[in-house]
């Protein structure tokens, strides 16, 4: 079957219905109608990075870790295992007529929102800052959940969100309103949500909490209906975020009632309702505001949904899968692989790898340390199996090492007491790292200082950061170990970059770890002792701070790569491995449908490693606020010691367009210059790295790309 026949099942079984029925369809909680067989349904369910709140399953690394794979082609098969263990649990609660919230297979992810500022709590539920790795990875996540079988039944519907422009404050997320320029928007907040539809087919989109120049997003009638349902053609339903169409009335004043909030959010578009004001929808038809076409148009579109989940076929092949797909040893393993390939690792003067022959005490110390919460993100699951940073060493240190542990501190306050009043807290981490021969230090953050507004305990910011810095317990502890003098490996869980620069030149070593999901610690401790080569990049800038505009300024002149003034601390798209890595040969040819770059890799160095090759575009010419450079492509390959492989990447002739002033898109006349390497080509990753990029150039005249 295809989608058109769905969508005829939908429009059958939706005139079947009386109009309050389909209403009543049309909030998250959906009641049964046993006159029609149709079963109760609760649309609530998130798996951003593994199922998540409803018992135990594979918990991945946050999406801002999988981001620093660079490698949407192993985010797919996670997005696989995702879809399976959903429906795996499905199928088990459906079976205990269990249908409660967060038992169902519509998947409230990916995160496809742009992470345009560090302070944001959310932002390590996204793919990072730029438009184009988000579109590739969140691309991945939507078809690795979407997967079909022979009769069409998708395993999972995704749902990509928030859109759009969303990225906070997140304390006056309720009520605030977002005036992006059009090019910003075109350029930076919809890319990844229009790729999304067109190319992905995502079946859901949910509106943000925000409104977008005075028209709240779940009513916003350029979004939903100008872009969402008429450019891109979007078929699915849209979803509103929980209680956003509540904030109608009661935060933005937009409308005075809840009927009016209804009907507003229906007629634009929006299908479903996280929330309560859809109870009105009756109201707003006995009221005149909308018609019984508005409530039939968005059953129709929900139940388009359903149909296409199987929901209504008794012999549904995905209906077979059983409770024991769910958390498998190759679903731990897979949580393994994607911890390593997510660690980035910032700086190594020589320390790492370990020399476990030299090397007779380790001291692991810092709050995150033996932190479950360092692993776990938010919108996370829950694991059987969750592995310390601490409990990773110690497994692969073995018998003839001996590990010291002290917390240190608290992560966020001093704790009361008698060490603490007497100012010594810091003496045990101090003992721990004199008697040792390497210190391993875990510091940053953990879910309950990131995250989202009335989820994250730090409630002064509602989830977001004051600054990037540590918290002030964390960096007194962070001075103390280091100046004991032992070779120090910094690691640092968060989910957003800090600025921890004011400690580099004494710490041998940083690795940005992320919140690294169920088997963190191992994969961390398979780095450390050279188990495998880290490979990760980083998918955002990490700032010095005090360097960012103001955080609810929502202009992108000077964030991100593209548009940063000065030099970051770590750049965006740096990793360094444990080998070197020599390019040649660079070549451009045209293709079809713009240019193919073909480039020569080879391992240099002593370690076989995955090296991520980058291509970035830079326009030479004049142009209205024009970003120093674009990231156009990445690929990841395996090399041993000496090997060389060529890789090719396609660039498509839209990726060479620059967005005007007036948000219009256009390929101007001029010189390009394309880069290839492992960095993007700016002042401070040469700096880091002494390695610039190889480059090409491509000419355009009257739109044609001429090489």
């Amino acid at each position: 079957m295809n989608d058109s026949d769905f969508r005829k099942q939908a429009e059958e079984l939706v005139a079947k219905m009386t109009v309050e029925e389909a209403a009543s369809q049309l909030l998250y909680n959906a009641p049964a109608i046993e006159r029609l067989d149709i079963p109760e349904y609760n649309w609530w369910n998130e798996a951003l990075h593994g199922i998540a709140r409803a018992g135990i399953a594979t918990v991945f690394p946050q999406a801002v870790g999988m981001a620093a794979s660079f490698d949407d082609d192993f985010l797919y098969e996670e997005a696989r295992v995702i879809a399976h263990e959903a429906r795996a649990k499905y199928n088990m609660f459906k079976g205990q007529k269990d249908r409660d919230i967060y038992k169902g297979i519509t998947i409230w992810s990916p995160n496809i929102n742009i992470f345009r500022d560090p302070r944001w709590g959310r932002g390590h539920e996204t793919y990072g800052e730029d438009p184009f790795l988000a579109s590739k990875m969140g691309n991945a996540f939507i078809r690795g959940l979407q997967q079909r079988d022979e009769k069409g039944y998708m395993k999972t519907a995704a749902c990509a969100k928030h859109f759009a422009a969303h990225s906070g404050p997140e304390a006056i997320r309720h009520g605030f309103n977002v005036d992006p320029t059009p090019k910003d928007l075109e350029e930076t907040y919809l890319p990844a949500f229009e790729s999304a539809v067109e190319d992905a087919q995502v079946e859901a989109v949910m509106g943000a909490y925000n409104s977008v120049n005075g028209e709240p997003c779940n009513a916003n009638s350029y979004l939903l209906e100008t872009k969402l349902r008429g450019e891109w053609k979007f078929e699915g339903h849209v979803v509103s975020d929980c209680w956003a169409v509540r904030d109608f009335h009661e935060c933005f004043h937009y409308t005075k009632t809840p009927a009016g909030s209804a009907a507003a959010a229906i007629k634009a578009g929006c299908d479903l309702n996280c929330g309560c004001t859809y109870e009105y929808i009756l109201d707003a038809l006995q009221e005149g505001l909308i018609e019984e076409q508005d409530i039939r148009r968005a059953a129709v579109r929900i139940f388009t949904t359903r149909f296409k989940l199987g929901m209504f076929d008794k012999d549904c092949s995905y209906d077979a899968i059983d409770f024991s797909a769910s958390n498998t040893k190759e679903n731990k393993d897979l949580a393994l692989e994607a911890a390593r390939r997510s660690a980035v690792l910032l700086k190594n003067d020589g320390l790492l790898p370990l020399d476990k022959a030299k090397i007779k005490n380790i001291a692991v110390i810092g709050p995150n340390a033996y932190s479950i919460k360092a692993l776990c993100g938010n919108y996370n699951g829950n694991s059987d199996e969750w592995v310390t940073n601490l409990e990773g060493i110690r497994r692969a240190a073995g018998d003839d090492i001996r590990i010291y542990y002290s917390a240190g501190s608290d992560i966020l306050k001093d704790k009361e007491d008698d060490l603490a009043r007497e100012g010594k807290y810091y003496s045990e981490a101090r003992a721990c790292a004199e008697i040792s021969d390497v210190v391993v230090l875990c510091v940053g953050l953990d879910r309950d200082l990131e995250g989202e507004e009335g989820d994250a305990g730090n409630s002064d910011a509602s989830g977001d950061k004051n600054d990037l810095f540590l918290p002030p317990t964390q960096r007194r502890l962070v001075k103390e170990v280091l100046s004991v003098g032992r070779p120090t490996v910094i690691v640092i869980n968060s989910g957003s970059s800090l600025d921890l620069s004011e400690y580099e030149k004494d710490a041998s070593a940083i690795i940005q770890a992320w919140y690294s999901g169920q088997r963190g610690g191992d994969a961390l401790a398979d780095i450390l002792f050279g188990r495998v080569s880290p490979s990760g990049r980083l998918p955002v800038t990490f700032y010095y701070d005090g360097t960012v505009p103001e955080f609810e300024d929502y202009h992108m002149a000077g964030r991100t790569y593209k548009f940063i003034e000065g030099k970051p601390w770590y750049p965006f798209g740096f990793g360094l491995t444990y080998t070197t890595f020599g390019y040649s040969d660079m070549s451009l040819h045209k293709s079809n449908d713009g240019v193919t770059v073909t480039v020569n890799v080879e391992n240099t160095g002593k370690f076989d490693a995955a090296e991520i090759t980058e291509v970035y575009i830079k326009y030479n010419g004049d142009a209205f606020e024009k970003p120093h450079h674009v990231l156009a492509g990445f690929t990841r390959a395996f090399l041993k010691q000496g090997e060389k492989k060529q890789v090719s990447i396609e660039l498509e002739s839209k990726q060479f367009e620059s967005v005007l002033k007036d948000g219009s898109r256009k390929l101007l006349d001029g010189e390009y210059t394309v880069y290839a390497g492992s960095t993007q080509p700016d002042e401070r990753s040469f700096e880091l790295t002494g390695i610039r990029p190889l480059e090409a150039k491509i000419s355009v005249n009257n739109a044609v790309i001429e090489i």
